[in-house]
């Protein structure tokens, strides 16, 4: 469960104070998807942040199961991150010395959890690429890249799973197949899942769209 009571975020530009989120108020239950939709600048990739616990609101809160971001010390939003929360990015973000199956293991290795190979190469047949576990970021397309980050994010079954732009460096086809795969990873895995897209076709795979302009909620459109 994520929850957004009254979530601002200010930051400092030239000693200028900006203020990028205006008063955000929402919830995410598990097993839905929520889009994040608008324009460039409008406080979608400020919004993800927050809600992964990578920032702070300047005023407000952000609570993933009942517990305020901000109240949590450095060695409890480790742990929040590592084992509650999943990252999909736009360029993929694979790191590009270590095999595909090394790339989906790491947060399970930095976690200290048992039979990391094992789940990878799980979460890897699910993506449909375990053919490709030995494979390079470099030895692969993009959809399949993307595949992996998805792989990744989910192996230690977060119940929150972030997607900023997710299909945005992608052709049609590959896509598709991605959104299939978050859809996949509500209905399937229960997850929260929170996506920042520019994508109508994207944004219809969403139980919830959430339009923003100027950091501000324009619309809500679903439960």
């Amino acid at each position: 469960m994520l929850e957004l009571r009254g979530v601002s975020k200010t930051y400092r530009n030239g000693g200028q104070p900006v203020e990028v989120l205006h008063g955000i108020s929402l919830t995410a239950t598990p097993g839905t998807v929520t889009a994040f939709l608008g324009r460039s600048g409008c406080g979608k990739t400020t919004l993800l942040n927050l809600a992964g616990a990578m920032d702070f609101p300047t005023s407000g809160d952000v609570l993933i199961d009942g517990r305020s971001t901000r109240t949590l010390s450095e060695s409890d939003l480790t742990t929040l991150r590592r084992r509650r929360v999943g990252f999909v990015f736009q360029f993929f973000q694979l790191l590009p010395t270590l095999t595909v199956l090394e790339n989906v293991e790491l947060p399970l290795l930095l976690a200290h959890a048992p039979q990391a190979a094992e789940t990878a190469r799980d979460r890897l047949r699910w993506v449909d690429l375990e053919d490709k576990r030995s494979s390079l970021p470099y030895q692969l397309s993009g959809g399949q890249m993307q595949r992996v980050a998805i792989a990744r994010a989910l192996v230690h079954s977060p119940g929150l799973l972030i997607a900023d732009e997710p299909t945005g460096n992608l052709d049609t086809a590959s896509g598709d197949q991605v959104l299939s795969l978050l859809r996949e990873s509500a209905t399937r895995f229960g997850a929260t899942v929170l996506m920042a897209t520019h994508s109508a076709e994207a944004a219809a795979i969403a139980d919830v769209r959430v339009s923003l302009r100027d950091g501000r909620i324009q619309s809500i459109v679903g439960p």
